[in-house]
């Protein structure tokens, strides 16, 4: 059987063994539906109660601060859609404040919210995908009634000063929200701390089960509901709660938490060694994102690397590495079918030269040395190839 090297973790991730063995038996055995009144349906309702509470233990806030969803899309759609909805319903359209290098679910839901009449300002950032508290704080209107900003980029990693952002939004009396999806299992969730009053993330991206995601929302905000129905979700997420799903969820974030120093520890050892390996062994090769490894200035997620390889294809790079049964990604899986720049490597000013041949590799729990080894070697015979036909 063919090598497979998978270095996609920021698109999705295998299930842990151990969060399936947890997951198995509400498939068939202990099957009821949570919103039933009989025995069975009273003891789906108190796992999911049970899930609840240990999530909420890890984000520090109250279980019944913790919304289940189908995905983090759906998260941020409810948080960002749902306040600002409540705000249309009220007739203050309002303002809303977000950076240029969001995932498309901010994006698209932003753009949604401007042709209902609410102004969004989105915010550049530098050359290192970091956003400014300056210009956060510089674009506060006397409207502006929420803002949204990732905690770390899906494609880049760049981290953002969340918490500094947090209390800025604060000071001004505006709601923050974060999408915390790549930053969940390697950064602090700590709600509190991270001075956060909506914050999103998904099961998918850290070993535990895809069409999963939650919504950390404050107790006493108010939020539009957006899909109708039994009332579920404390009305504001109708549908029959996915058990085994929300089940392993709570399995995940624990053994992400208990897993998380150690594994950070092994994993920017080994994105340190891909990275000094690959731009030593392939010349015009361009880290993007942290500037410097260890670089105590930008902070980015232990397990990204995204590399631009000047005058080859992305594409074409992807399709040959899929033949060596190595698995990249150019950028977001949601805007893979796209054939053109990242709207994130065009917000960096990425050179055209170098944006058009930029990989992300992002390492998880199975990447190994000897992977990257084998990884580099083919990179280099096939950037090589590329270039000679060019």
């Amino acid at each position: 059987m063919k090598k497979q090297i998978y270095l996609d973790h920021a698109s999705t991730t295998p299930v842990d063994p151990r969060v399936l063995k947890e997951m198995l038996p509400y498939f068939s055995k202990n099957y009821g539906n949570p919103s039933s009144l009989h025995t069975i349906g009273i003891q789906a309702k108190e796992t999911v109660d049970i899930s609840r509470s240990k999530i909420a233990k890890i984000l520090n806030c109250q279980p019944e601060e913790i919304i289940f969803t189908g995905s983090g899309t759906e998260s941020i759609n409810l948080a960002i859609k749902g306040v600002s909805l409540l705000k249309q319903n009220l007739k203050s359209k309002g303002h809303i404040i977000t950076s240029s290098i969001e995932h498309p679910a901010v994006l698209n839901t932003c753009k949604y919210l401007e042709t209902i009449g609410i102004a969004v300002t989105y915010l550049q950032v530098d050359k290192y995908g970091l956003i400014s508290k300056t210009d956060v704080e510089k674009n506060i209107r006397q409207d502006t009634f929420l803002i949204s900003i990732m905690y770390a980029n899906n494609e880049i990693g760049t981290i953002q000063p969340i918490a500094e952002i947090g209390k800025i939004a604060r000071q001004h009396n505006i709601l923050f929200h974060t999408d915390a999806c790549q930053a969940a299992g390697a950064l602090d969730l700590d709600v509190k701390k991270l001075n956060v009053d909506l914050l999103t993330i998904n099961a998918s991206k850290i070993y535990g089960p895809k069409g999963t995601g939650l919504l950390y929302k404050r107790k006493d905000i108010p939020l539009q509901t957006l899909i109708l129905g039994g009332g579920q979700e404390q009305n504001l997420r109708s549908g029959t709660e996915n058990v085994p799903a929300i089940v392993g969820f709570a399995k995940t974030l624990e053994l992400a938490q208990a897993e998380k120093d150690k594994e950070n520890k092994r994993l920017i050892r080994l994105r340190n060694y891909f990275i000094e390996k690959t731009i030593k062994e392939i010349p015009q090769t361009k880290l993007n994102g942290n500037p410097i490894l260890n670089s105590k200035k930008i902070k980015s997620l232990p397990n990204n690397a995204h590399l631009s390889f000047k005058d080859i294809d992305g594409e074409s790079l992807m399709l040959y590495l899929n033949q060596k049964g190595i698995f990249i990604s150019t950028g977001s899986a949601c805007t893979s079918l796209k054939i053109e720049t990242s709207h994130v490597l065009k917000a960096i000013g990425l050179d055209t030269a170098y944006a058009q041949g930029s990989i992300r590799f992002t390492l998880g729990k199975s990447t190994t040395k000897t992977d990257l080894d084998y990884t580099i070697k083919c990179l280099k015979e096939i950037v090589r190839s590329l270039r000679m036909i060019k």
